[in-house]
């Protein structure tokens, strides 16, 4: 893991939490865009075809507010480091 991604917060960690990094022996993508920009998903054991899917990643700082969900898909060509923002919704 790169000295970039040990300084991201991973997405889920409690905002209390003292360490909300990564931690070793998972992967991790980067959520690219859209209001979680930055933060890193634990995609640790996904299988090819969970990775194929968006995903909709329930979050207050969306555009629908608090039960709302931000959506994002793996970029394609990026292995899965990177995933982009596609929308919001209810």
């Amino acid at each position: 893991m790169d000295e970039r991604m040990l300084r991201r917060r991973v997405y889920g960690a409690d905002h209390e939490d003292p360490d909300p990094g990564p931690r070793p022996g998972r992967v991790y993508g980067e959520l690219v865009g859209g209001p979680l920009d930055g933060l890193l998903l634990d995609i640790t054991g996904w299988s090819g075809s969970r990775l194929a899917e968006e995903v909709r990643l329930p979050t207050e700082i969306g555009r629908y507010g608090p039960g709302g969900r931000t959506h994002y898909r793996r970029r394609s060509g990026g292995g899965t480091e990177r995933w982009d923002w596609t929308g919001d919704s209810p």
